[in-house]
C-alpha cells in the first residue's frame, strides 16, 4: 500500500476541486442542488481547550444564531473522536456550519444583531477562529 503525505493529498485535492469548480460553474452561481449555495464553516479554538464547561457555553451561544432568519441551515458540532491521520486537523474544539441563499444574505448575517451579540457575549471563550466560505456546486442529499 502506497503511503500518502499531507502535501501530496492536498495537491491532488486542489486538482480535483478545480475540476469540480470548473464543471459546476457551467450550471451558474446557484445550481439546482436542493441546498442553499453559500456555505459558511467556522472553527473555534478555545482559550481553555480542556474545559467542557467553556465548550458547552460556546455551543449554547452558537445555538442562539438559529434565530437569524437569513440562515437556511445551521449545524453546531464538537470535535469527533475519529481516527488520527496526517490529513485530519484535530486542534479545534467547536464548529458551526451554515447555509445561506446568496452572498447578500451571508453578508447581512455578519451585521445581524444576534450575530453581533454572539460575538460580544462569547468571544472571551476563544483564542482563534478560522472561517471557510464556499459556494456549493454539488451535493448529494440522501
Amino acid at each position: 500500500m502506497k503511503r500518502s503525505n499531507r502535501r501530496t493529498f492536498i495537491g491532488k485535492g486542489a486538482t480535483a476541486a478545480g475540476a469540480v469548480f470548473t464543471a459546476g460553474s457551467a450550471f451558474g452561481a446557484t445550481p439546482a442542488t436542493g441546498r442553499p449555495p453559500i456555505v459558511h464553516h467556522v472553527f473555534f479554538w478555545l482559550k481553555n481547550p480542556a474545559s467542557a464547561e467553556d465548550r458547552d457555553q460556546l455551543v449554547t451561544g452558537l445555538k442562539t444564531l438559529a434565530g437569524i432568519p437569513l440562515i437556511r441551515e445551521l449545524y453546531v458540532g464538537i470535535l469527533a473522536n475519529t481516527e488520527k491521520r496526517d490529513v485530519v486537523d484535530a486542534s479545534w474544539q467547536v464548529s458551526e456550519l451554515m447555509f445561506f441563499d446568496d452572498l447578500q444574505s451571508q453578508g447581512s448575517y455578519q451585521q445581524h444583531p444576534l450575530h453581533l451579540d454572539f460575538v460580544k457575549n462569547y468571544s472571551h471563550l476563544w483564542e482563534k477562529v478560522v472561517v471557510y466560505d464556499t459556494m456549493n456546486v454539488f451535493n448529494r442529499i440522501a
